[in-house]
């Protein structure tokens, strides 16, 4: 099967496209015909070899995925070999052929494209999940997302008033130029990350601050956060886009003065320790997108080899919406 392989850390020089052996399912597994797989910035950050993420190679990247049930392993029930699925592997998505575990491989509503289901697994479901169970999202929230125009930002600014929200919602951008797309996406203002930053969030609140963050970008914005979240707060951290290395968390007495809290979050946390949870927050978006209006502004890919160059637009901060592209028929 044709599968997109990294060879070593780097950049898109080492990513190919190898002919490799297709996998066969384990106990508890199910072999999916990849049709469709969504791109995700962990997988970038794995590639440029930051810490935690593979310490092995080559690598096989791919965390989220959308096809037919292949083949399945022993002990599986509930699904048959044609059913139209969306799962969340361990890796190797941007394959032909990938594994996943039964648990969170989730059938796909009648009528929704596997394309925009490629977006569900990891994008989506993370995004439901932050919103929830670790943001604790009630009506009438300001809420401050971070990177607003990538896969998980665009997706918030639909689920924020689909889950109940109904506040101020506020995104940052990398570059000036691309917050108008952002405010089309949903935003209700959007703001480069400046200087100017945290007075024009403060502005948007009417002084009051928000009720919600959520920050990819490790803890380089988190000073930031602390001084606009309004008493109550939450921050959640999930993710370290940039790269760089972690400051220390704040001292309990600024959390305590502020009675705010900080969260980290991991997609790949729930799936190793709460995979139910992450297969119902999958299934939250399937039925989001099958009848309830949500949708993600998708680029799609024609193929593999589109893959490298999608990814230097992520880590280089080009890249606009979800990316999915085509693996199979």
């Amino acid at each position: 099967m044709r599968a997109l392989v990294m060879t070593a850390p780097g950049g898109a020089e080492n990513s190919e496209i190898q002919q490799i052996e297709a996998p066969r399912p384990g106990p508890g597994q199910v072999a999916i015909d990849v049709a469709w797989a969504g791109l995700n910035f962990v997988d970038v950050m794995t590639r440029r070899g930051d810490g935690g993420y593979t310490a092995e190679w080559p690598h096989l990247p791919g965390k989220e995925v959308a096809g037919t049930v292949r083949a399945l392993g022993e002990g599986v029930t509930g699904l048959a070999v044609g059913d139209r699925v969306a799962a969340a592997p361990v890796g190797g998505g941007l394959a032909e052929v990938v594994l996943a575990d039964a648990v969170l491989t989730v059938p796909v509503p009648d009528g929704l494209a596997l394309s925009a289901a490629a977006a569900a697994p990891l994008g989506l479901a993370t995004a439901v999940l932050l919103l929830t169970d670790a943001g604790r999202l009630t009506a009438g929230d300001n809420v401050l997302v971070h990177s607003a125009g990538g896969g998980i930002g665009s997706a918030v600014a639909q689920l924020v008033p689909l889950l109940g929200g109904g506040g101020v919602l506020i995104g940052t951008v990398g570059r000036p130029a691309k917050a108008a797309a952002a405010v089309e996406l949903g935003y209700h203002h959007a703001f480069a990350r400046d200087e100017k930053l945290a007075d024009a969030v403060r502005a948007a609140t009417d002084g009051r601050g928000v009720d919600l963050v959520l920050d990819p970008l490790g803890t380089a914005a988190l000073d930031l956060d602390l001084a606009v979240t309004a008493p109550g707060g939450r921050i959640v951290l999930f993710g370290n886009a940039g790269g760089g290395e972690l400051d220390a968390l704040p001292p309990l007495g600024r959390l305590m003065g502020g009675n705010l809290s900080v969260t980290g979050f991991s997609h790949r946390g729930y799936a190793v320790t709460a995979p139910e949870r992450l297969a119902r927050a999958i299934r939250t978006t399937l039925d989001l997108q099958a009848h309830r209006g949500l949708t993600v502004p998708l680029t799609e890919l024609p193929g593999l080899e589109a893959v490298p160059a999608a990814h230097d637009a992520m880590q280089e901060g080009r890249a606009t919406g979800k990316y999915v592209v085509r693996v199979g028929g």
